[in-house]
């Protein structure tokens, strides 16, 4: 049974010493592998205290506490110009694992229609990104979530498209465009990065027009930056990406990735296959059926659409956020 909000009230007080919970509500998101509340206290301070439902969930929370406090000591020496959910205090479960309480980062969710083109909101989350992008690898390596090289990623990739074949589910003519692009070497000539995994609007928090606080990082690895950019293509106006794209390249200090853009399409494209396989490994056939139905609608965009625009104006929106945790 989920755990009610003064239970998780309740949890937060023992994870804060001298926490005074004057008030308790659910977040507008409160996602599925956590029990989430924010607890607001007698000074009107507000704290978000997050308890996993399963054993992975906290397995994936203990995680995500290493990687935070890397990511902290980025924010506070200047190297992340947003803010991070980094616990402040835990609580014992009595099942086991820990609840952690963070102070609520001030910001509401991004809402990609406010996305304009030019130095503003576009310019802070191009910026944000590259900024993640440049952290050095072992702040990921030190709190042991996953690292891949780019024959690694490319490989996983591989596997993905070959399972989502077996279901015999995938448009051939859309299977011959992805094995194409996973055989061109060139293609996956990348330095991997530190990414966040699953980057979405939900995950973003903005104030006064520009990136407050990135959310939810449990998914982060060192892997593609491509990756953490497929969104953008996918749902932003593409005069909006255009400024996004140039701020983050602007703020990065590789040289210019040739592919990045053409990776991250491709990775949007394999998200209605990650879509597809969790129906499947699910047995949900409502899943499926939306899945099948979006790989058809790309089939037959792709056939008829230049590659640069596939994932504007009448393209499928794959559902990256529900299937990023099952990549």
């Amino acid at each position: 049974m989920p755990r009610s909000p003064l239970a998780l009230a309740a949890l937060a007080t023992v994870a804060v010493p001298g926490l005074d919970a004057f008030d308790v509500r659910r977040p507008a998101h409160p996602g599925t592998d956590f029990d989430i509340a924010v607890v607001v206290d007698a000074a009107r301070g507000r704290w978000v205290v997050r308890a996993p439902v399963h054993a992975a969930a906290g397995a994936a929370l203990e995680a995500e506490v290493e990687l935070l406090a890397g990511l902290d000591r980025a924010v506070h020496d200047g190297t992340l110009p947003f803010a991070v959910p980094a616990p402040v205090g835990f609580a014992h479960l009595p099942e086991g694992g820990r609840a952690a309480v963070h102070a609520e980062i001030p910001g509401h969710t991004l809402d990609v229609a406010d996305l304009e083109p030019g130095p503003g909101l576009c310019a802070s989350l191009g910026r944000a990104i590259a900024a993640v992008h440049e952290l050095p690898t072992n702040v990921v390596e030190n709190a042991g979530l996953p690292v891949y090289d780019a024959g690694e990623y490319r490989q996983r990739r591989q596997a993905e498209v070959d399972e989502a074949a077996r279901t015999g589910k995938v448009p051939p003519t859309l299977l011959r465009r992805w094995e194409e692009r996973l055989e061109d070497v060139a293609l996956w000539r990348f330095r991997p990065t530190v990414v966040h995994g699953d980057l979405t609007n939900e995950r973003i928090l903005v104030r006064g027009g520009e990136v407050s606080g990135i959310l939810h990082w449990g998914d982060a690895s060192v892997a593609d930056p491509a990756d953490d950019l497929s969104w953008l293509l996918v749902a932003a106006p593409p005069d909006a990406a255009d400024s996004i794209l140039e701020a983050y390249q602007l703020r990065r200090t590789e040289l210019l990735d040739p592919h990045l853009t053409e990776r991250a399409l491709l990775a949007g494209e394999l998200a209605l296959a990650r879509w597809l396989l969790y129906g499947v490994r699910a047995g949900n056939e409502d899943v499926v059926a939306d899945a099948v139905a979006m790989l058809e609608d790309l089939d037959e965009h792709t056939r008829t659409t230049p590659a640069e625009n596939i994932w504007h104006d009448e393209a499928p929106t794959a559902p990256v956020a529900a299937v990023s945790s099952y990549a």
